[in-house]
């Protein structure tokens, strides 16, 4: 975290500066803004500290609850939405209140005695070196709390309105600027019945399955349900279940079961089989009452016990999964000419069942995706057509999701098949629990590639990196820091700040002594060629680093490398004093870790630039000397500066 850029400032440092343009929070919500969002959920909160980055942005957030969240639904943290939360600044404070998952058991029926359950299997929850950070469970409203207090310490100081009902929108093309007019109901006692109006350039409904932006757009979710209800419940009990601090997968005679340990060490949730539904019957019909959940999840459990002493939350559902055709306001026919002014993301587009943790996760991710191109569009960056490819990206992986999800939904409602005859029916539990291992890339978030588009190059030079897949997130790998001798994670340098990041790999023979050096020739098109996307992208009186974040990691040890011979673009000077920016420059982790250009396949002789988007996915793979190439790839979307 760097800090004091701009003169010495004392108190802590994860409080920025207000910016002179932040908006003063007032009782009202404001006539005209630049982005409205609907909802404040996990969709709609990490698009709005995406946006409060950006004080030039005026943002708004409003949501129909009279104040946060208290106690959550979800709970299950991906190991990708932890990247994620390093890009926001506290993945560190999460991962000090989550409980971890480490492993996961698998129970079947005993063969001997199958109204008793035995544990059959133990695998990893997560594969080695899949990601730098664990899966880990935390109460959704926690996840909330990080996310305001992000939005509070940021340079717009954002807050949502609260006590807001959404009524409906419109989008009148003849509008200018501020096309789109959003009609709000006040629903707090002293304003009860008031009607709110603001006009936005852009409208993002993250406002749950329920969705009134969906409805507005004319947007329907389609897809089916599994007609098979599941209780779930978070539960202060007495067991002498011994895997009750494990996530654990239980198939019985008497049903299925799943648990999760929550965070605290004695809370834990599960997630329980009830009864099939009737063709058209609703899981409400059931009146389905609580203690119900607790004696089918004792009759799963025999022979063990469980006295519940507590019940903070419990819920019903129906499994099902469902999808639009499109996340924006655009018809598919108009897609051509027409411009999206309002998407919808999160469950507003796309719901299916909790138990593969997904749910907030992707939603997350939904916003993670649209909030950079929002903001690299209304700062005249980009060309609003980069708005295209929010749907286009996040409709596609949410098909493969619900796909995936429909599969693993069916085998954890299936009866165990019985370990006599081949016919029998129901699901094999070893089968289930090889399954569990097969897409255990998908469970932790790792699930999305984005096809080739304006914004994902082709792999024609992909063997340069093969570790750094385009179109999938960018891995990160253990380096050390050349200026301060610091162990480092690569991908941290990549915060949600919006900028690109050029990852110069150099090559064996790359010398900073020699003029023809890859990195150097790389660093010198970037700071004189009028072909330069540094030079033509980045504008007047901002740093030099301010859309494009250049890092280089070279081959030798950092004792090996000289620092004074560093290109200047590699120790920029920032700021209103100029001061050297000494973050830049890595070398392998040669002592306490593997070799990132072995790790991640890059071609030692010849390197590799690794282009990776504001959102951490990788969008190119080129050679050091491809500078027209990527010249090219920028020229694609992005407005001169």
């Amino acid at each position: 975290m760097q800090f004091h850029l701009n003169g010495f400032r004392p108190g802590d440092p994860r409080i920025a500066q207000a910016a002179p343009a932040a908006m003063e929070h007032t009782d009202a919500a404001p006539a005209q803004v630049d982005v409205l969002i609907v909802g404040c959920g996990p969709a709609g909160l990490t698009l709005a500290a995406q946006l409060a980055a950006f004080p030039d942005i005026r943002t708004c957030i409003v949501e129909q609850k009279d104040g946060p969240l208290e106690l959550g639904q979800a709970d299950g943290i991906a190991c990708r939405t932890m990247e994620m939360f390093e890009a926001f600044g506290f993945s560190q404070r999460v991962l000090e209140e989550a409980c971890w998952i480490n492993e996961v058991t698998f129970w079947k029926p005993d063969d001997a005695r199958p109204g008793n359950i035995v544990r059959h299997g133990r695998v990893q929850d997560t594969e080695d070196g899949l990601s730098e950070f664990p899966h880990v469970v935390l109460n959704q409203a926690r996840v909330h709390d990080f996310y305001l207090e992000a939005m509070r310490n940021s340079p717009s100081r954002l807050e949502p309105h609260y006590g807001r009902r959404f009524l409906g929108l419109e989008v009148h093309p003849d509008g200018g600027d501020h096309p789109v007019t959003v009609r709000l109901e006040r629903t707090d006692p002293a304003h009860a019945g008031q009607v709110e109006t603001i006009r936005a350039r852009y409208v993002v409904g993250c406002d749950g399955a329920r969705s009134g932006v969906r409805k507005s757009i004319g947007r329907q979710l389609v897809g089916d349900s599994a007609n098979h209800a599941w209780g779930v419940m978070d539960l202060l009990a007495v067991t002498d279940f011994p895997d009750i601090r494990y996530k654990a997968a239980v198939q019985s005679t008497s049903g299925n079961l799943l648990v999760i340990p929550r965070e605290g060490g004695y809370l834990v949730r599960l997630y329980v089989e009830l009864d099939k539904l009737g063709e058209d019957e609703r899981v409400a019909n059931r009146n389905i009452t609580v203690d119900a959940l607790i004696a089918a999840a004792q009759r799963i459990l025999h022979p063990h016990t469980l006295e519940v002493k507590e019940v903070p939350w419990w819920s019903v559902y129906e499994i099902g999964q469902r999808i639009c055709d499109r996340y924006d306001d655009v018809s598919a026919p108009a897609a051509g000419g027409q411009l999206p002014r309002v998407f919808i993301a999160g469950d507003a587009c796309h719901t299916h069942s909790p138990k593969a943790g997904q749910g907030m996760n992707f939603s997350m991710q939904d916003t993670f995706n649209l909030g950079w191109k929002l903001a690299s569009v209304l700062r005249g960056q980009c060309a609003p057509e980069l708005l295209h490819s929010y749907s286009a990206e996040r409709q596609v992986v949410a098909q493969e999701l619900i796909d995936f999800d429909r599969e693993w939904s069916r085998m954890f409602s299936d009866r165990p098949k019985e370990s006599a005859g081949a016919q029998a029916q129901g699901v094999d539990p070893k089968e289930f629990q090889k399954y569990f291992e097969q897409h255990g890339r998908f469970t932790a978030g790792m699930g999305t590639h984005y096809r080739p588009s304006l914004i994902c190059g082709e792999p024609a030079h992909q063997q340069l990196a093969s570790g750094y897949v385009i179109g999938t997130r960018f891995h990160s790998a253990p380096v050390v820091r050349a200026a301060d001798a610091r162990p480092f994670q690569l991908g941290h340098a990549g915060k949600a700040d919006g900028r690109w990041r050029l990852y110069a790999f150099a090559g064996a023979g790359d010398h900073l002594e020699r003029q023809g050096g890859g990195v150097r020739a790389l660093c010198r098109f970037l700071e004189e060629s009028a072909d330069s996307p540094l030079r033509r992208y980045t504008r007047a009186g901002q740093d030099v680093d301010a859309v494009f974040d250049l890092r280089a990691i070279f081959q030798q040890s950092h004792r090996e490398l000289a620092i004074e011979s560093l290109p200047a673009l590699l120790l920029p000077a920032k700021g209103r004093l100029g001061l050297r920016d000494y973050e830049k420059v890595f070398c392998p982790d040669l002592k306490d870790g593997p070799d990132i250009f072995e790790l991640r396949g890059i071609d030692r002789a010849r390197g590799a630039l690794v282009v990776v988007r504001p959102d951490q996915y990788v969008a190119h793979v080129l050679p050091l000397e491809a500078h027209q190439a990527l010249a090219a790839f920028f020229a694609g979307f992005m407005l001169p500066g």
